[in-house]
């Protein structure tokens, strides 16, 4: 039979579903696609198996009506020789028949009169009549032959008939099963096609988000390293003598120097794309604690791979007083993620995806921010 590489289609679309999924800046309106992709690709896959059914039923019948039409030309061979011998029997009947209308048939006289024994006679007696009745028995086995043939191309032609219908049906339905698996396979096109779309928007929004909290950390890291630098040469500056009063130096506010690991965001940026793997905490892949732990082991800090305990490895801070690098908790301490400012912060949420750039107003179930020592 013939067979379609349905089973390898379906394998390679599902290999390139992977592999979309594998590389993809995941958010909840690409999850619907995908999730929408993956139903599709099934039901694409079960028209393809009922297609190859189809086809098969298609390709027996075919058989089927093939064997019919070679018993038709073997009886209608049979039915050729039959009128042949039909004919040949109506041939030698009328032969039969004009001879005894032309000689008449042998009287009792004849035959006594040709015999010169009693077994002869008796022979020839015999011989007249089995004549007579072979000449009759074939006729009618020339007729009965002749008959049993046509009914059997009667037979022939129905079950012809039957089968030509058949063939007529299968193939009216393949087409209406490949006409659905061309709609279908339009329709899985059409949404990878926008799975790429939304993928692509949501990579250019990440690299956005990821160059302003760049701009953002190098502004704050500029400001501490000022404050830094102020500071250093207030204190190296002789106070000015006042009767033996020595005057406190002066405080230059300059925001929140030193508060936090700014550079942990500026780390955590750089694995955005990696994929998540669950337990992983390295650039191969990680979990959300595993990236929390791998990144503040960039700065020499021990942390724990595990959100709970990471939670009470640090200390509590208020919305208002969170900085870039201090951590985010999600969902009953069951996820985690390092805050870049602005209302945002990076993770690796949950498999399938990637590490990214989430937002605290869209992520929901927050827990609190806490501040790595």
């Amino acid at each position: 039979m013939r067979r379609h590489g349905l089973v390898l289609l379906c394998t390679l679309a599902l290999a390139s579903l992977a592999a979309a999924a594998a590389r993809a800046h995941s958010t909840p309106q690409i999850r619907a696609q995908q999730a929408h992709e993956r139903s599709v690709l099934a039901e694409v896959s079960a028209i393809g198996r009922n297609l190859q059914v189809v086809e098969d039923q298609a390709w027996i019948a075919k058989q089927r009506l093939e064997q019919v039409k070679r018993s038709l030309f073997r009886n209608e061979y049979e039915l050729h020789v039959a009128r042949g011998n039909f004919q040949a029997a109506q041939k030698r009947l009328m032969q039969r028949v004009y001879s005894l209308y032309v000689n008449g048939e042998p009287s009792m006289i004849d035959v006594i009169a040709g015999s010169h024994s009693l077994s002869q006679l008796i022979d020839r007696a015999e011989s007249a009549r089995v004549l007579s009745d072979q000449d009759s028995e074939l006729g009618q086995q020339a007729l009965r032959f002749e008959r049993t043939v046509q009914r059997r191309e009667r037979q022939l032609q129905q079950l012809k008939s039957r089968r030509e219908a058949t063939v007529a049906s299968l193939a009216s339905k393949k087409r209406t099963i490949q006409s659905a698996l061309a709609q279908q396979k339009q329709l899985l096109a059409s949404i990878h096609t926008s799975i790429q779309q939304l993928q692509a928007q949501e990579a250019a929004r990440e690299q956005r988000l990821k160059a302003e909290a760049e701009a953002r950390l190098r502004a704050q890291l500029a400001a501490q390293q000022a404050a830094a630098q102020a500071a250093a040469a207030q204190a190296t500056q002789a106070p000015p003598s006042s009767g033996g009063i020595v005057q406190p130096p002066v405080s230059i506010p300059v925001g929140n120097p030193g508060v936090g690991h700014p550079q942990a965001a500026q780390i955590a940026l750089q694995y955005l794309g990696v994929p998540y793997v669950w337990g992983g905490a390295s650039p191969s892949g990680f979990d959300c604690s595993g990236l929390v732990m791998y990144v503040y082991a960039q700065l020499g800090i021990s942390l724990p791979h595990f959100t709970v305990a990471q939670w009470d490895a640090t200390m509590p801070i208020s919305s208002s007083q969170m900085e870039p690098g201090d951590l985010v908790f999600f969902n009953g301490l069951g996820h985690v993620g390092i805050y870049i400012g602005g209302g945002q912060f990076v993770d690796a949420p949950h498999t399938g995806s990637v590490v990214r750039i989430d937002s605290l107003s869209n992520f929901g179930g927050f827990d609190g921010g806490r501040r790595v020592p």
